[in-house]
């Protein structure tokens, strides 16, 4: 039975064109941005994870419990966050470069 991360990160991928990754760097990787999946306990490995990319990058909560922790870890950060659907609930303001 797939875990609700993976689940999520499939139905992102899907949304976004992309593909989900389980190893290393990002679940989903795209030329325009980076998401990384998480759950209420591992939202703080996604930060790290997300640093030194130089485009938008994101958060997905595995559930809505995941995003509401993402969106307190990513306040006054260029962080953004989804929920599990892939909606956008608060936009990176990282820029492309």
């Amino acid at each position: 039975m797939a875990s609700n991360h993976d689940k999520a990160a499939k139905r992102i991928a899907k949304k976004l064109s992309g593909k989900y990754d389980r190893g290393q760097g990002p679940d989903i990787n795209t030329s325009a941005q980076a998401t990384e999946v998480e759950t209420a306990t591992t939202v703080q490995d996604g930060l790290r994870q997300l640093q030194g990319f130089q485009k938008p990058v994101y958060i997905a909560g595995a559930d809505a419990e995941a995003t509401r922790k993402a969106l307190e870890a990513t306040s006054g950060t260029t962080v953004g966050v989804r929920n599990q659907n892939g909606k956008i609930v608060k936009w990176s303001t990282r820029k492309r470069r």
